[in-house]
């Protein structure tokens, strides 16, 4: 099953940090999907066995909301001052949960981890 683009884009900020290079092709992604200018805020969680692991959130529209996903992911892996920063192993276990605050409410979607426990 495929990620959505909004996903997908949480979970490459969070890689980022692990490789200490930028991939993200910003424009490339803007391109494809004119959402991504439109400011709106949002919230990230990461959970590991269904555990909240980190979580950021903006309060108001102020970023366009690739730069806002970027920012939440970041800062829900590395800067959530309840928990340490989050390890390569716990990413790759973790489920990432972006929430919207629209105009018309919130809109939720949560994928799967990586690697799953069998």
């Amino acid at each position: 099953m495929s990620r959505s683009i909004l996903l997908q884009l949480a979970r490459d900020s969070i890689v980022e940090v692990f490789q200490a290079q930028r991939n993200i092709n910003k424009l490339a992604l803007i391109e494809e999907h004119s959402l991504l200018t439109q400011k709106i805020s949002t919230k990230i969680n990461l959970y590991i066995d269904n555990k909240l692991r980190g979580s950021s959130h903006s309060q108001l529209p102020h970023r366009t909301l690739i730069e806002d996903i970027i920012f939440n992911a970041k800062k829900s892996a590395f800067e959530d001052t309840n928990f340490p920063p989050i390890s390569t192993s716990e990413y790759l276990s973790c489920e990432v949960e972006i929430l919207l605050d629209t105009p018309d409410g919130i809109i939720s979607e949560k994928d799967s981890p990586i690697l799953e426990d069998n």
